[in-house]
């Protein structure tokens, strides 16, 4: 005897009682092991949730088939490196194991991806995690994917680091009175710690980015954001030695950033890219000099 021929199924036997459609049917926070190319073609491991749903088109069906979009997820997307194609097949598939019930088709999936850093001196590096999230769907036969990534780095205040200097040059000048001053008298002054006069805030800030992405590949995610904190220029470090820490400080110093610089250089660095063809975010400067933060939002079209 066949035991599954007689088991109950209730989402084929039994008609809903009131015949609506319903736009997304799933389930949420899935956990499903992916796999990234970095940028030497090398593949990284890591752990997403995934959101899985179909849209529920005939109104006198009880439900959809929820099962056969778990196990297409694990079929299709454990065991090979992420690609726009996959996710593409995969909707596919999650429209096709629904028999007629469905015509639309979303995912999401939320993972951390880890790089490793080299410092900017030194020959020390580390591991620093980027919080992103890609979303496709199938709607109405049009394929949309929408990429979002978290950049974090490091903001130090023009304003402060005009007033910082400021002090120094109203210090030195109240120190060294003479009109003609001796070079090794003020070096000594400048590392000594009466030199520590004032010092420019600074704080960790996050830009919050959400992209569209033409066709169906999905970029390169390393490149991406190596792309963004370029156009920042002050991404957060990993491991560093003094020297590191050093250069990192002038780095500062070269980039002051108002979050307003930050968000032009970022919508300057989307701007030209040629696969992106909508895009959001907020930019937020996570103060040191108040309790509230200074953020900027923006976009190229209504989303």
């Amino acid at each position: 005897m066949n035991i599954k021929s007689n088991l109950p199924d209730i989402t084929s036997d039994h008609a809903s009682l009131n015949a609506l459609p319903l736009q997304w049917v799933g389930m949420e926070a899935i956990s499903l092991p992916i796999s990234i190319f970095n940028n030497a073609n090398e593949v990284i491991h890591t752990t997403a949730k995934a959101d899985l749903f179909v849209s529920l088109n005939k109104t006198d069906a009880k439900g959809i088939h929820m099962s056969r979009l778990y196990l297409l997820l694990n079929e299709q997307l454990s065991h090979k490196a992420l690609t726009g194609q996959h996710l593409t097949t995969l909707l596919k598939s999650m429209l096709d194991s629904q028999q007629g019930l469905s015509l639309n088709a979303k995912i999401n999936l939320a993972f951390e991806l880890t790089l490793n850093k080299p410092a900017l001196l030194s020959n020390q590096s580390g591991y620093q995690t980027y919080p992103v999230v890609i979303s496709k769907e199938i709607k109405n036969e049009k394929i949309t994917t929408q990429l979002n990534i978290t950049i974090p780095y490091s903001s130090t205040c023009p304003c402060s680091a005009a007033l910082a200097r400021q002090a120094l040059s109203d210090a030195v000048a109240t120190q060294f009175v003479e009109d003609r001053i001796d070079k090794h008298a003020i070096l000594k002054w400048l590392s000594s710690p009466q030199g520590s006069i004032a010092t420019p805030h600074s704080q960790r800030s996050y830009a919050y980015i959400t992209m569209v992405i033409e066709g169906d590949d999905l970029p390169l995610l390393p490149t991406i954001i190596s792309q963004l904190e370029q156009a920042i220029g002050t991404p957060v470090q990993t491991a560093v030695k003094r020297e590191d820490e050093q250069a990192f400080a002038k780095l500062n110093a070269e980039n002051l950033l108002f979050c307003e610089d930050a968000a032009r250089r970022v919508k300057q660095a989307l701007e030209l890219k040629s696969d992106i063809s909508n895009y959001h975010f907020k930019i937020e400067h996570q103060e040191s000099l108040h309790a509230h933060n200074a953020v900027v939002y923006d976009q190229k079209y209504p989303l």
